[in-house]
């Protein structure tokens, strides 16, 4: 993984935004602070979001996809965002490919890159070489148009996975547009993408949502929500992201997560032998292994 050297501040004359929620949203917001974008046009799939987008300034105009105006924007855009859940990518990319012109630059939010790109590459044939897929390492426990924040990238890590027949051009505009935001900007391989972020992403949100419905499941769950504190409340956090988006990334990097599972049920099952055979040093060490590790990179955020 390797950082990208800071970029002379880009012009993007019309950006096409699919999808106006928080992390797309956030993005126009903070490319219009830094007088990065002229027009903004945004698409999604429900008219009361994008009328909210309009009156948030998101976007400056929103479209239909099934409009002439829709058709407009693609021949027109400098910049594509696909910010919808991972899981509509071949559609969108469908729609867009009969209408892309030779010079416009596609890019994405996805949490998933691999599964993006076969999608993409399926839908667009060559001109994949125009998609530069990204990923930005942020976030909030809130969605829709409502929750995005101009400062949202601010000092957060960005994800630019390149692959082969990308241009180094168009590389280069998606970075200098990430970096615009604020953000720090990162190289990743597709594949190393989804290995890193199975782990550290993709398995904290399936642990959030399954604790969740555990807890709601039970015996006295009223009870025990009304009891829980601080700890219940910082490791659920997540479980109130999209489940539309966090459907998507599960199935779109399955057998990563997968993977990642299966070594936690491991962990897991090592500390409940051992708490079952009351094997105190054990469980002591690993909890002083784990609370070491997690000092230490504390730290260094």
């Amino acid at each position: 993984m390797k950082i990208f050297q800071t970029h002379d501040k880009i012009k993007i004359n019309n950006l096409l935004l699919i999808g106006a929620g928080l992390i797309g949203g956030s993005l126009t917001l903070a490319l219009k602070q830094a007088h990065v974008s002229r027009h903004i046009i945004g698409v999604g799939r429900t008219p009361s979001v994008m009328d909210e987008a309009l009156k948030l300034g998101i976007v400056d105009a929103a479209v239909s996809v099934d409009s002439p105006e829709f058709i407009d924007a693609v021949k027109t855009a400098d910049v594509i965002v696909l910010a919808m859940p991972v899981g509509q990518t071949c559609t969108v990319c469908t729609q867009i490919a009969p209408h892309l012109q030779p010079d416009t630059i596609i890019t994405d939010v996805g949490s998933t890159k691999a599964s993006v790109y076969r999608d993409a590459h399926a839908a667009l044939g060559d001109k994949v070489r125009q998609f530069v897929l990204a990923h930005p390492i942020a976030g909030r426990e809130v969605n829709g148009p409502q929750a995005a924040l101009a400062d949202l990238y601010v000092n957060k890590k960005v994800m630019i996975c390149p692959h082969e027949t990308n241009h180094t051009d168009d590389v280069t505009t998606i970075a200098a547009m990430w970096q615009a935001t604020g953000a720090q900007v990162y190289e990743l391989s597709l594949t190393a993408h989804d290995e890193i972020f199975a782990a550290v992403s993709h398995l904290p949100h399936v642990l959030a949502y399954a604790l969740m419905n555990h807890v709601a499941d039970s015996d006295l769950s009223n009870d025990k929500f009304a009891m829980a504190g601080a700890g219940f409340r910082d490791f659920t956090r997540i479980a109130a992201a999209s489940p539309e988006m966090w459907r998507d990334v599960c199935l779109n990097n399955k057998e990563a997560i997968l993977r990642e599972l299966d070594l936690y049920l491991a962990h897991t099952q090592q500390l409940r032998d051992d708490i079952a055979a009351e094997r105190d040093a054990d469980i002591l060490a690993q909890f002083t292994k784990a609370s070491e590790m997690r000092l230490a990179w504390g730290r260094e955020q």
